[in-house]
């Protein structure tokens, strides 16, 4: 990296960096122009936090590799494209497609809870995308409203797959470690157990859950006490759902075998988008998940502070 001021940044010879876009738990999204196909492009940066230990900024920036490597090998018009993969000043930078419009966490800031159809749309564009990663072996594991963007082309594109887990890949967590904003994860991902497909459909749920009712249904004062109301605590009955009820609770089951298979769960999304009322039924044989009490610990200097804190469960 340069000294330059910002704006006049350009990483790997080619990406002009000219504003911030956002931030997250793992960084900077920059708007930037590529100067050889002289295109705008987004840029996404991290920066490891002062004191983080060499081995974690090493973990760190291979996730954020693996996010560009999980993102491009997945083809769908709800997913980011990714075009690159620039190394600058020692440290990998993704290069994506340029969405304008803003993210759903900026929509329900400024509008407040959406209307049952309008987040059933929402959560139906979403589910293809997770769908289709699925399809090719990719687990996003932080599906919430800041990683969905609304484009103004009318396309809801799901994004930041920077903590995504590749199907075959070698884990670059810690064993034990849950890595993901606590307040959407599963409540099997919370025990510290696999995650599967299962898992981000929770994170869907919750997400429309808090779409239509204006907060999310386990969170807490700490990230200890969300974790706890998420592996132990009954769903709030939600009372602004209408039709998308049966949907919300069918996802957020805490068993995982007894989740909405996500193709019925699509269908019903489109369904309850169009007017209509879904069945939302649970699968024959579902058993309970049963309550378990994880011991959490946050890592000192984790990225991203609470939005991304890391926990060991009790074993």
């Amino acid at each position: 990296m340069s000294g330059e001021p910002d704006g006049e940044r350009v990483i790997a010879g080619r990406y002009r960096l000219l504003s911030p876009l956002g931030e997250g738990g793992m960084g900077t999204v920059w708007r930037a122009r590529d100067e050889l196909l002289r295109r705008e492009v987004a840029v996404k940066e991290v920066r490891a936090p002062a004191g983080l230990p060499q081995a974690d900024v090493g973990r760190m920036y291979a996730r954020l590799e693996r996010e560009a490597w999980a993102a491009a090998r997945i083809s769908h018009p709800n997913v980011v494209t990714v075009y690159d993969v620039a190394t600058d000043g020692g440290r990998p930078w993704i290069v994506m497609e340029l969405v304008r419009g803003l993210s759903l966490a900026d929509l329900l800031d400024a509008e407040g809870p959406l209307e049952p159809g309008r987040a059933a749309l929402i959560g139906a564009e979403v589910l293809a995308a997770l769908r289709a990663a699925h399809a090719a072996g990719v687990l996003h594991r932080d599906v919430k409203p800041a990683n969905v963007l609304l484009a103004n082309d009318g396309r809801v594109v799901l994004t930041d797959f920077g903590i995504a887990r590749v199907e075959g890949s070698e884990a670059l967590t810690m064993t034990g470690e849950v890595v993901g904003s606590p307040e959407f994860l599963a409540p099997e991902r919370a025990l510290g157990r696999t995650p599967g497909p299962a898992s981000d459909l929770w994170s869907l749920g919750v997400l429309l859950y808090a779409a239509v009712e204006g907060v999310s249904p386990f969170r807490q004062d700490t990230p200890l006490s969300t974790l706890r109301a998420i592996v132990d605590d009954e769903l709030p009955p939600p009372h602004r759902a209408g039709a998308l009820g049966p949907v919300v609770e069918g996802l957020l089951r805490k068993d995982p075998a007894g989740r909405l298979p996500a193709d019925q769960a699509e269908r019903e999304l489109r369904l309850v988008g169009a007017g209509g009322t879904p069945s939302g039924g649970p699968r024959t044989g579902a058993a309970p998940f049963g309550a378990y009490a994880p011991t959490v610990v946050a890592r000192p200097g984790a990225p991203g502070g609470a939005r991304a804190v890391y926990y060991k469960n009790k074993r």
